[in-house]
């Protein structure tokens, strides 16, 4: 078992980069749960650009769609029952023992023809409630990004039990899953909303109190993560991720992505409130560079804020929305604003100063090149159908 660092908390919000712990991507094979979702999809583009050699992608496609995923690369599905059957003859197998039995890895069986495919990425549909789904999927694995969950205040007000069945029952079932495979290394993704309400900045030594069941069922995720690392052994990292937006994100249902969505399609966007609560938005490449950089670590059992460290009103989105809407697409951002949404805090930034102590990442991409990228990205990626079809379940739901 690694050792735990200890954390005290800086005056300054900024370390020396001498000070940080170096990173080595590991190049095995890795399990992404809700690979074909949003994260999940930019996560698989930036694996494989850095050469990683299989990766498997467990999804219930609930959100995320096969369309999504092949995106970004060309994968194959796989059935689960096709990972419990035993490979046999003499492919190369891996110098590394589990139990005492020699193990093929996923990326032996891949680089020997052993799923007769040419694609490095294996879809496997199933559900993280499933258990027996979970420890499948994580057969001989090195490294689990566990992406898969119910997201947002919203939906955890509407059926607190569905959202901790997802991220409570779920997260266990991977982690067990982790165990029983022998996986080391398991990335959590989690949120700030862990915190609840607080004076911001938020740091990883505020004691937790969420004011949403979403809140609460990450924080319990964090906790089952803390226990398999001191208990089992399982080299967890939780990561609090801010307000993630950027390309590949058509069906996201946060603000900046809806507003597009809604814009594009003509439809008059809702502001929760008077607009001036704040978040930290945060660029999904610059956080896929922090799961990269969590996994790659010697860093186990710590909690690290994801974000910007910059503090952002839903008023100020509007704006660099609006103005970059009439720039590029000739069309108005319309706005009205309803009542608060209950769960949601006030104000919400965070101090991400551990992350680039112990991982050596710090984000790169302000908010307005961010949008701009975004933005880019629904006009040039065919997004007139994708656009015309979430607004109508939008409205549906």
């Amino acid at each position: 078992m690694r050792e735990k660092h200890k954390l005290s908390i800086p005056e300054e919000r900024e370390y020396s980069p001498s000070s940080t712990i170096p990173n080595s991507l590991p190049r095995g094979s890795w399990l992404i749960t809700g690979g074909a979702g949003f994260i999940g999809c930019n996560l698989i583009k930036r694996l494989l650009a850095d050469g990683v050699p299989y990766i498997r992608v467990l999804d219930n496609l609930s959100v995320g769609a096969r369309k999504d995923l092949n995106r970004v690369c060309n994968s194959s599905e796989i059935e689960i029952s096709s990972l419990v059957t035993p490979v046999t003859g003499d492919r190369r197998r891996s110098t590394e023992h589990r139990g005492g039995l020699s193990r093929l890895t996923m990326a032996d069986q891949f680089s020997s023809g052993g799923f007769h495919t040419s694609s490095p990425v294996h879809l496997t549909v199933g559900d993280i409630r499933d258990a027996s789904v979970c420890l499948h999927a994580a057969k001989d694995m090195d490294v689990i990004v566990h992406l898969a969950a119910s997201t947002g205040v919203a939906p955890s007000v509407e059926n607190p039990r569905l959202d901790m069945e997802i991220n409570v029952v779920g997260t266990l079932n991977m982690l067990e899953a982790a165990r029983e495979n022998g996986t080391n290394r398991f990335i959590f993704a989690s949120s700030g909303a862990t915190i609840g309400e607080c004076q911001p900045p938020i740091h990883e030594e505020l004691v937790p109190h969420p004011v949403s069941p979403y809140g609460a069922s990450k924080l319990a995720g964090e906790g089952y993560c803390s226990a398999y690392y001191h208990t089992f052994g399982r080299e967890t990292v939780c990561l609090r991720f801010g307000n993630v937006y950027g390309p590949l994100s058509s069906h996201k249902s946060s603000v900046i992505a809806k507003f597009i969505r809604q814009a594009l399609a003509g439809e008059v966007c809702e502001i929760h409130g008077d607009g001036d609560q704040t978040r930290d938005f945060i660029y999904v490449e610059d956080l896929v560079d922090a799961v990269v950089k969590a996994a790659g670590s010697d860093v186990a059992g710590e909690t690290f804020q994801i974000a910007t460290n910059k503090e952002h009103t839903v008023n100020e989105v509007v704006r660099i929305l609006s103005n970059q809407l009439q720039t590029k697409a000739g069309c108005a951002l319309l706005t009205t604003n309803i009542g608060s949404r209950v769960g949601d805090v006030r104000r919400n930034f965070s101090n991400t100063s551990k992350a680039l102590r112990l991982l050596n990442w710090r984000p790169q991409v302000r908010l307005d090149e961010g949008i701009s990228r975004t933005l880019d990205w629904f006009l040039t990626n065919g997004q007139k159908e994708e656009v015309v079809s979430a607004i109508l379940g939008d409205l549906e739901q």
